[in-house]
């Protein structure tokens, strides 16, 4: 990783991260749990996991760097709790396609906040990537306003707003550390799950897809994504969320046979092109 540029740093962390997540949403369907108990251990399971390993690479430095991360780490803490709630209740109340069409507009979120906080305001390209993006998720809410699925679509729509805030926080403290801010952000969500969940029992092949989703799914690629905006802008890393977006449906196709509406497939395929249509052009010109 040293001989790497702050750009191949960037773009590699962000590409393996996504790659991790894509069949998320697919174990999140395949599991028995009811959706506060999965909120539950989606939070305390990297919550563990992570801050042993925190432990072992940064001993009691990692107090230091958590009390050093400031009002970022706070506003960070509260925007990594609040996207990790309501993915899991959009996936669980929606289409999965829907969910991750609403998260491939993060990119375009982030460019619209970076612009106002960071003073990184986006050119005609991203300004128009913007437009056709949210007319296209308007076309898909309409959609879903008659199939019933609103509700997980609008928290999708959340979790987006989220992540691009999220990608902001990092990007405006990227001398900062907020590792330890998002681990403190999963024991946020488990004690948030401890008001509503049901059962914590774990039967059958949940035994083994519960934890499996929580380590590789959620644990290894929140550290990867809170490091990624380091190096290169919020914007950037978030576009490799489009991949999620493709290979994410495909996984839970496959598998479970669970097909998005044409709706759906039209806007996201719109959404799709434009992004990766409007990265392409902003790589080139680069």
């Amino acid at each position: 990783m040293k001989n790497l540029s702050d750009q191949q740093k960037g773009s590699l962390l962000a590409f393996v991260a996504v790659m991790f997540i894509t069949p998320d949403s697919l174990f999140i369907r395949l599991s028995n749990v009811d959706t506060w108990g999965l909120v539950f251990y989606r939070g305390i399971i990297p919550f563990l996991t992570v801050l042993l390993g925190m432990l072992i690479i940064y001993k009691l430095s990692f107090f230091k760097i958590l009390l050093s991360s400031g009002y970022h780490g706070i506003f960070y803490v509260i925007t990594f709790s609040v996207t990790n709630i309501t993915f899991v209740v959009s996936i669980q109340n929606t289409n999965v396609a829907n969910t991750l069409v609403m998260i491939a507009t993060a990119p375009m979120l982030s460019a619209i906040l970076g612009a106002i906080f960071l003073k990184e305001p986006p050119d005609k390209k991203t300004w128009i990537s913007i437009m056709i993006t949210f007319l296209a998720i308007i076309y898909i809410f309409y959609d879903s306003l008659k199939l019933g699925n609103f509700y997980g679509d609008i928290l999708g729509f959340i979790t987006a707003i989220g992540l691009a805030v999220g990608a902001v926080i990092i990007r405006s403290a990227k001398n900062k550390n907020l590792v330890p801010a998002a681990v403190v952000g999963k024991l946020f969500v488990a004690t948030f799950a401890l008001l509503f969940i049901e059962s914590f029992a774990l039967v059958g092949t949940d035994q083994l897809i519960v934890p499996l989703m929580c380590i590789l799914c959620v644990a290894i690629p929140f550290v990867l994504v809170t490091i990624a905006p380091r190096f290169i802008p919020a914007a950037e890393v978030n576009l490799f969320f489009l991949l999620e977006t493709i290979i994410g449906p495909i996984w839970v196709w496959l598998i479970i046979k669970e097909q998005p509406s044409l709706e759906t497939l039209q806007g996201g395929l719109i959404i799709v092109f434009t992004i990766a249509i409007h990265s392409y052009l902003k790589l080139k010109n680069s």
